[in-house]
């Protein structure tokens, strides 16, 4: 669904290489990011809950001939018993925390494992009232989200979502489906939203300090309009 390269994937692999040192990444998933910071002969950590996305990362990086450190662990709460120069968590992976107690004791975790001088980033969508709003429990087709698979050909994605207000959660489902497969694939995807003014306070209470927030991968100053909150992180 989500093939390498992009903007994203750019961006931190320029700020690993302009930030030097060794780099951690948190929800690594399957090293879509960490494997090109790697192959630029940074030493690397990739940390993550699935052993499967674990597996599939390895596969990746013995592939491309890379050498990664890949641990199963969780990012509210691990000990590594090592400082390094680059944190960050890419693709909304740190909105899989949904508690407030859960996303502080993370930025805790974090900033134990802050070098002097080194910096934490991290992505997350800009919550829109409008598309929250439009959550409404009605299964429709995700054009963008569509992807040609080798086994099955093409597949389509339909997103069922609701959002739950008092959490601050939007509780979806995703369907995968080809034409001769419907539904091969359903699975829950829930996921938080951090508003913008409660982000900086989230991370204080984190014994972190808010540096820069940019708005797009371009570094584009963050305004309403920005689709991403785009933010750099160090040691209060």
């Amino acid at each position: 669904m989500f093939p390498g390269g992009g903007p994203g994937v750019d961006f931190y692999r320029a700020y690993a290489d302009r930030q030097g040192g060794s780099v951690l990444e948190l929800g690594c998933g399957t090293g879509q990011k960490l494997i090109p910071i790697a192959s630029d002969g940074r030493p690397c950590v990739g940390l993550d809950f699935s052993s499967d996305m674990l597996a599939a990362a390895q596969r990746k990086a013995d592939e491309r001939g890379v050498a990664v450190e890949w641990l199963q662990g969780d990012m509210r709460a691990f000990d590594l018993g090592r400082t390094f120069d680059f944190v960050f968590i890419a693709a909304n992976s740190l909105l899989h925390l949904h508690e407030a107690e859960d996303l502080v004791s993370c930025f805790r975790s974090v900033r134990r494992h802050l070098a002097p001088g080194a910096r934490f980033v991290f992505d997350v969508f800009n919550p829109s009232v409008r598309l929250l709003a439009g959550a409404d429990g009605v299964r429709r087709t995700r054009e963008s989200l569509s992807f040609s698979d080798p086994d099955r050909g093409n597949v389509s994605v339909d997103v069922v979502e609701i959002y739950d207000a008092p959490a601050q959660v939007t509780r979806g489902t995703w369907h995968l489906s080809t034409v001769s497969e419907p539904d091969f694939v359903v699975a829950p995807l829930d996921i938080r939203s951090i508003f913008p003014q409660e982000l900086p306070l989230l991370l204080s209470l984190g014994g972190l300090r808010l540096v820069e927030r940019f708005g797009d991968w371009s570094g584009r100053p963050f305004a309403t309009d920005a689709p991403l909150q785009l933010c750099v992180c160090e040691s209060e």
